[in-house]
């Protein structure tokens, strides 16, 4: 059908063409060839219109096709230059993380190793990380891992080249801790569902409330003393006429864990000193 409308669209033009190139016979006042440029005549204008007509739709469509790959070519650098943009400002986010991770090494007094997120264990929430340091980088067991934030965890399992790091929010987790506003003790544990919350903490002594921060106090060994662990949204004393319970959020959001710092060298000092008071808003 198409072949079709072209054949006859290009007979049109031939026809046009010839019909135009007739000449009627000079000499005055031929009857014949009156006779004959009155019957062609508006033949002849009719497919002039037509020829006109065909040109026109031939070089607009010249036109569309020119526009629609102008299109294509503009739509093709757009997409270029936003993917161009989204690296340049994830290099940046990249650099201001390790620029902060690196301040914040360079403050701590105690030798830590810098490393970074290989992968993450999701249950309906983040449980572990997995990060590219192991036995090969001499990463212990139980080693303390941080944030600029604060608190992760923990590295429960050692690799060749990657090692596990428990968080502080699963549900076999538990870090001594206390309100850095009054320093009353506690303990944070992980709960099924990602939470934390906050266990055995004395009413005596002013007890604790929503915002407050709470840090690790260092007993047990396992963790050093100081370390911003997350702050309280809801206090849940349970009935409980010695313990106050609390809900916690974590510093650390593990989502958006990337880079980690671990803790590989003893230290007796607080090292709350070194942390920002909460997470980077």
């Amino acid at each position: 059908m198409k072949h079709r409308k072209y054949a006859l669209l290009v007979s049109l033009l031939l026809v046009s063409l010839l019909l135009l190139s007739v000449r009627t016979p000079g000499g005055g006042g031929a009857w014949p060839g009156d006779l004959v440029g009155a019957l062609l005549t508006p033949l002849q204008v009719t497919l002039a219109k037509i020829q006109r007509s065909a040109l026109g739709v031939w070089s607009a469509y010249l036109d569309w096709k020119h526009v629609r790959s102008e299109n294509q070519s503009l739509r093709a650098e757009v997409e270029r230059l936003r993917i161009q943009a989204l690296r340049v400002e994830d290099a940046h986010k990249e650099n201001l993380r390790l620029r902060r991770l690196l301040a914040l090494r360079d403050r701590l007094p105690l030798s830590t190793l810098a490393g970074e997120v290989i992968a993450k264990e999701w249950g309906g929430w983040v449980r572990s990380l997995t990060v590219n340091r192991g036995r090969g980088d001499r990463v212990a067991r139980l080693s303390p891992v941080i944030v600029p934030e604060g608190l992760v965890g923990r590295v429960v399992e050692v690799r060749a080249q990657a090692a596990v790091v428990q968080l502080i929010n699963d549900p076999s987790s538990a870090v001594a801790v206390m309100v850095q506003r009054t320093r009353t003790a506690g303990v944070a544990e992980g709960e099924p569902g990602g939470t934390v919350r906050l266990k055995f903490m004395a009413r005596a002594g002013g007890g604790v409330q929503v915002g407050d921060l709470i840090v690790t106090s260092g007993l047990g060994g396992l963790f050093p003393k100081g370390l911003p662990v997350g702050r309280v949204t809801a206090v849940e004393d349970k009935g409980s006429a010695l313990f106050h319970f609390a809900l916690l959020a974590p510093v650390a959001d593990f989502a958006r864990v990337e880079e980690v710092l671990l803790l590989t060298g003893p230290t007796g000092a607080d090292l709350f000193p070194h942390f920002s008071p909460g997470p980077e808003t």
